[in-house]
């Protein structure tokens, strides 16, 4: 009797155990539908969380890289003047200055962002301007309200609308003009995608401070604009 309590003493350890170990397992494998901060690192070394919207996985922050994927450096282009000329791809910092990198990322030009050394991290890329249809459509009304993040910290007040409910979290980095001066910041999110809508213009996507909506529109390739990735 004695050696039989024991087997099944052991027995029970063991499948305890086994319900400890496979519930862990699947927690770890839930991704972020279990509360678990899924994360991509670009080339510079930057770590990005990402979120799942509908049948598409986004970053959850602004692209912050100064190399494409290949390692080649983007120009960092600070001079007003030489923006201006700028036939080829650059990036700025906001105002110029390095201390709104981490939480704004940085602003690029449309050949920077469409350059065939790519310049998403591996296994991403920048949205179409079908991928952020499929984005909108998919959020339906207010999907500019469920894309800011909320508060007044970053944004200028009201932020109209923001939930954050995607876990999105859009900023407004405002833009750099193709006079080379900064606008909007607080103010507009202006986000590239590769869609050109002609030989001067490209589909750019805004979150306003103002509106739940965001407004589709077609801007200046020299721009600097803000960048979100998606996962191929």
């Amino acid at each position: 009797m004695k050696k039989k309590g024991k087997l099944i003493y052991l027995f029970l350890i063991l499948g305890v155990s086994f319900i400890f170990s496979n519930s862990c397992k699947k927690s770890s494998d839930s991704g972020n539908n279990s509360g678990t901060v899924v994360t991509v690192t670009d080339i510079d070394g930057n770590v990005y969380p990402t979120v799942i919207i509908g049948t598409q996985t986004w970053m959850a922050a602004n692209l912050k890289t100064t190399r494409y994927r290949t390692g080649d450096s983007i120009p960092h282009v600070a001079d007003s003047l030489q923006w201006v000329a700028l036939t080829t791809a650059g990036y700025c910092n906001i105002n110029n200055d390095p201390g709104t990198v981490n939480i704004y990322g940085r602003l690029y030009n449309w050949a920077a962002v469409t350059d065939s050394k790519n310049i998403a991290p591996a296994g991403w890329h920048v949205p179409t301007d079908a991928e952020w249809t499929t984005l909108l459509t998919y959020l339906g009304s207010g999907a500019g309200g469920k894309l800011k993040s909320t508060g007044t910290t970053y944004w200028n007040s009201p932020n109209a609308g923001a939930t954050n409910a995607t876990g999105f979290s859009g900023l407004p980095g405002g833009d750099r003009s193709s006079n080379g001066l900064f606008h909007y910041k607080g103010i507009y999110g202006c986000f590239w995608c590769t869609t050109e809508f002609s030989a001067t213009d490209a589909w750019e996507h805004v979150l306003s401070y103002i509106s739940s909506n965001v407004t589709r529109m077609s801007y200046s390739k020299g721009l600097g604009l803000s960048v979100r990735c998606v996962k191929d």
